[in-house]
């Protein structure tokens, strides 16, 4: 099946990653995620241990993908798009963190769902 609207740029992507993170639960577990993955980098960098790093995919991935399978019920973009998609990770963490996430779903014309 093709898809309707290309995804060239950013700017094409970011409605799409929106669109698969409706449900709050979803967007907290990614939230999570995101929050665990500096709280990983802030500690290999205080104790010196680098290696922690290599768990950050593990942590950050696990839990959001399941939120994608468990609770959205969809496919995570990072498949299709794994750099767009780590860059709209941090761009949704910025927007709940500053409150500005509602916003930005009603911006886009998108609904939350339970």
């Amino acid at each position: 099946m093709a898809q309707q609207n290309p995804i060239n740029s950013f700017r094409d992507f970011w409605p799409h990653y929106v669109a698969a993170h409706r449900k709050p639960a979803t967007r907290s577990i990614h939230l999570l995620a995101t929050t665990s993955s500096w709280i990983i980098i802030a500690f290999a960098v205080v104790t010196g241990h680098w290696w922690y790093l290599l768990t950050i995919p593990i942590v950050a991935y696990g839990l959001a993908w399941y939120s994608h399978f468990f609770i959205e019920h969809n496919r995570p973009a990072t498949f299709g798009h794994p750099f767009y998609s780590l860059a709209a990770d941090y761009k949704m963490a910025g927007l709940m963190l500053t409150g500005r996430m509602r916003k930005e779903m009603d911006r886009l014309n998108l609904i939350a769902t339970r």
